[in-house]
């Protein structure tokens, strides 16, 4: 049983969301809260599993919020609900642990697929705005909204490990890696296990958004070859 907690300041949203999961056998509604301070309370009590989160709250909206739950346990789940126009709150919510991100308005299936993947430890992207996120990072790469990782950990990877982060940070898919690097899907999976294990980073948005601010392609390509 995965138990969610919803945060949204809609009230219609926030009803709507509810009715739609608890028709999942899987789940449970742990509650449904307002902003970011309820959403703090609340995983206190009743230690949800995975948040489906707003990003424009009242009190505390859900980048800071993201933050803080992260802060009071890794464990925690965050799913960032979105719209066209969050670019700056996406960003920053992926840079503070959250496990993808969500356009409001996506299907009962797709939003269960979702959840149970983000409960698996698998990062998710809504299909229609994958283009735009990883534009997104490629220009906030040039701002201080950075992503820090040591030299002494990057320096511990691999060659192959390389290619692959190359390809994550060019948005591509675990089966379009697998077929460019000529590798089992499971071997990718298990690869970038290894990989957010050294650079210390939580999911593989964080590698992306990595990947482009420090020019992988660049790396990899002009000392290799």
């Amino acid at each position: 049983m995965i138990k969610i907690l919803i945060a949204d300041d809609q009230e219609l949203m926030r009803q709507s969301l509810q009715i739609m999961l608890s028709s999942n056998p899987n789940f449970a509604v742990t509650g449904t809260v307002s902003n970011g301070l309820e959403v703090l309370e609340s995983i206190q009590v009743n230690k949800p599993d995975v948040i489906l989160m707003d990003v424009r709250m009242p009190e505390m909206d859900g980048v800071v919020c993201t933050q803080k739950v992260k802060e009071f346990s890794e464990d925690i789940k965050v799913i960032i609900l979105t719209t066209f126009d969050d670019d700056e709150y996406v960003f920053n919510a992926i840079k503070f642990g959250a496990s993808g991100y969500l356009l409001k308005g996506i299907s009962l299936k797709d939003l269960s697929t979702a959840i149970t993947k983000v409960y698996n430890g698998i990062s998710i992207m809504n299909d229609e705005i994958t283009g735009k996120v990883f534009r997104m990072f490629s220009r906030m790469a040039k701002t201080n909204q950075t992503i820090q990782v040591g030299e002494k950990l990057s320096g511990r990877l691999k060659d192959s490990e390389w290619q692959i982060i190359d390809c994550v940070g060019r948005g591509l898919s675990n089966k379009e890696i697998a077929a460019i690097l000529h590798l089992s899907e499971g071997t990718v999976r298990n690869s970038l296990s290894v990989i957010l294990s050294k650079l210390g980073l939580k999911n593989r948005t964080q590698l992306g958004i990595w990947a482009v601010q420090t020019d992988t392609a660049a790396r990899r390509y002009g000392t290799d070859e």
